[in-house]
């Protein structure tokens, strides 16, 4: 019989995260394991870790449900199950559950190796670009993270902004641009909804100069109608995150795309419901001419290792996504996943820590 179990892991941050809502030192991650009992020498890992701010599961009671959750899939004494069945044991609005729950039952039908998909990336033959995040902070350590990423080798570049003076933020990117024209560094900026609908357009002026990629969620989410004249409006390419969180059915998922015609949407399987519903939107995007990519959501290794190597499935070559946050942590778990010349890699003959 199929049978699961968890643990708890407290990630530590190597410094303090900051980003519009404030900042975060610590993260809590569960580690779901997947096991049948006439194979136990086969598990699968799958990490739920809702984040602070954003995911609808971050709840006082997240970790009563996570147990009873257990104990309930227990009792039922399945003998298989499938990534598509395993979804659907969980409501919608426990979405780092899903995740991990998906994720444990994808590892455990192929071998319980940390091998999800079958790909480039997975079998370390080709490496994912990604951006270089740089965090919030003040002037100094926003200067200190940049320099050290130029000289990493990242050909993109995302800011944080939003938390510090405008002015000053114009002036950082002024800085970052007298180094690397556009032609050498891509440019992203994420406000997380910093900015009021009255006062976005005229910063998307100023920051127009700039030639940015895109910036991310410029005004709070759930102002569809204003969201969809910044998009139209703006003179930097809109993409949408936040916007997405929630919205479950694939009719209000069309809706909000059809209204709001961003050039983009981030898609992040923690806070979306799990590796297929990242594909559903995938699809509804592409349907209207929409782009995306990928981006972790402060997960641990395990939950990182699963988003990249559906990004080595299904994002575009070339195309950096936001899988660069393996780094944060003092207490990660080791993997076989590392970061060379702005690529994210995976070598296959790396043992992984079985996070207990």
């Amino acid at each position: 019989m199929l049978q699961l179990r968890y643990s708890r892991r407290d990630l530590r941050f190597n410094f303090p995260a900051r980003t519009s809502r404030g900042a975060l030192t610590e993260h809590t991650a569960y580690y779901l394991y997947l096991e049948h009992s006439g194979q136990p020498e086969v598990v699968g890992i799958g990490e739920a870790a809702p984040l602070a701010g954003l995911s609808p599961d971050y709840r006082p009671d997240f970790e009563a449900t996570l147990e009873g959750f257990v104990r309930e899939f227990n009792r039922r004494q399945l003998r298989e199950l499938l990534p598509a069945e395993a979804v659907e044991l969980v409501g919608p609005e426990w979405p780092a559950l899903r995740f991990a729950l998906e994720t444990a039952t994808l590892d455990w039908q192929q071998g319980g190796r940390h091998r999800l998909y079958d790909n480039a990336f997975s079998r370390g033959e080709a490496g994912v670009p990604i951006n270089g995040l740089v965090w919030m902070g003040d002037a100094g350590f926003m200067r200190e993270q940049i320099e050290k990423k130029l000289a990493d080798g990242y050909a993109c570049l995302k800011l944080k902004i939003g938390g510090l003076d405008f002015a000053t933020e114009l002036a950082i990117l002024a800085e970052i641009r007298a180094l690397a024209g556009p032609e050498r560094l891509t440019l992203r900026v994420d406000a997380n909804g910093a900015f009021s609908p009255a006062e976005a357009l005229p910063k998307l002026e100023q920051l127009a100069r700039f030639q940015l990629h895109s910036i991310e969620q410029p005004i709070r989410a759930g102002q569809w109608e204003q969201m969809a004249e910044v998009c139209r409006a703006s003179p930097v390419p809109v993409a949408l995150d936040e916007e997405l969180i929630g919205l479950t059915e694939p009719a209000q998922q069309q809706e909000l795309l059809a209204l709001t015609q961003p050039a983009y949407i981030i898609l992040k399987p923690t806070l979306l419901g799990g590796l297929q519903a990242s594909q559903r939107w995938m699809g509804l995007a592409e349907e209207q001419g929409i782009g995306w990519w990928l981006t972790s959501a402060l997960e641990s290794n395990v939950g990182l290792n699963a988003i990249s190597q559906l990004a080595g499935s299904f994002a575009t070559p070339g195309f950096p996504q936001g899988l660069g946050t393996g780094q944060l942590y003092h207490n990660n778990v080791a993997s076989p996943l590392h970061i060379r010349n702005g690529y994210l890699h995976y070598s296959p003959r790396t043992e992984w820590e079985v996070p207990e």
